[in-house]
């Protein structure tokens, strides 16, 4: 844990997440702490089953905990409404999925844009920007394409710089390189890296890619709703090669 930095960029006390199955209550968080600064890129790992997608989705206020709290920019979110939570989200969280999430009947551009409209940039600014941030991932001339005409490489970037639309503090990637080839997956970590450095945008990333090692500021082992151990970077290196893959 990076305890010189500045600013936490994100917080999370002792949060616990039970979900109600039937009669049955499975416990997928059972008390997570956790402290993440601005800046840093960090890989949330673990074994299918393990609870990281669940703190995944509290960190990005997709989740509400049972008990416990998270705090986005010191901000707690479980005290947010509907209306509050929305502008958060719209304004300080960029989002990429696996499965890329663009609207179909929409050009990579308007894809790009419409988190702008939602936060009521005019057209002009909004397109503007939309085509520098295309420009950003490489693919500024593939704007007025439209998903099922573009790679899924191409996808994932259109997604990414949907992700930068208003500038967000956080971006929060969910196995982003899931349903991706080999060389198109590292393509997007590196993407991702240089965001991270250059725009001191903080990524965090639910994974289960090993690839995501090489460039993570620190990676955050999820076991059995628990954290099982924080590394910073300069420990992965020796630290790779014990990692247990039966998993």
């Amino acid at each position: 844990m990076n305890q010189n930095s500045n600013h936490n960029i994100v917080r999370v006390t002792d949060v616990t997440k039970t979900f109600q199955l039937g009669k049955l209550e499975v416990q997928a968080l059972k008390g997570i702490d956790l402290e993440i600064p601005v800046g840093y890129y960090i890989s949330i790992m673990g074994p299918s089953g393990s609870g990281k997608s669940t703190l995944f989705n509290m960190i990005g206020g997709l989740d509400k905990p049972t008990t416990g709290r998270v705090f986005i920019d010191e901000v707690d979110i479980a005290q947010l409404d509907a209306f509050e939570l929305a502008w958060l989200r719209c304004r300080k969280i960029g989002y990429i999925f696996q499965t890329f999430n663009l609207i179909q009947v929409m050009t990579a551009l308007e894809n790009v844009t419409l988190p702008m409209t939602f936060a009521g940039m005019s057209g002009d600014d909004s397109t503007q920007k939309g085509l520098e941030l295309l420009k950003l991932v490489g693919l500024e001339d593939r704007h007025q394409h439209k998903p099922s005409e573009l790679s899924g490489g191409q996808q994932q970037r259109v997604a990414v710089a949907r992700a930068l639309a208003n500038d967000p503090a956080i971006i929060l990637a969910d196995e982003p390189t899931g349903n991706l080839d080999l060389t198109t997956g590292e393509e997007i970590i590196n993407l991702l890296k240089t965001l991270s450095r250059e725009r001191q945008v903080t990524i965090i990333s639910a994974t289960h890619d090993f690839k995501m090692l090489n460039v993570s500021d620190q990676v955050v082992w999820i076991r059995d709703g628990r954290i099982d151990k924080i590394e910073n970077r300069d420990e992965l290196s020796i630290s790779i090669g014990k990692i247990d893959l039966k998993e």
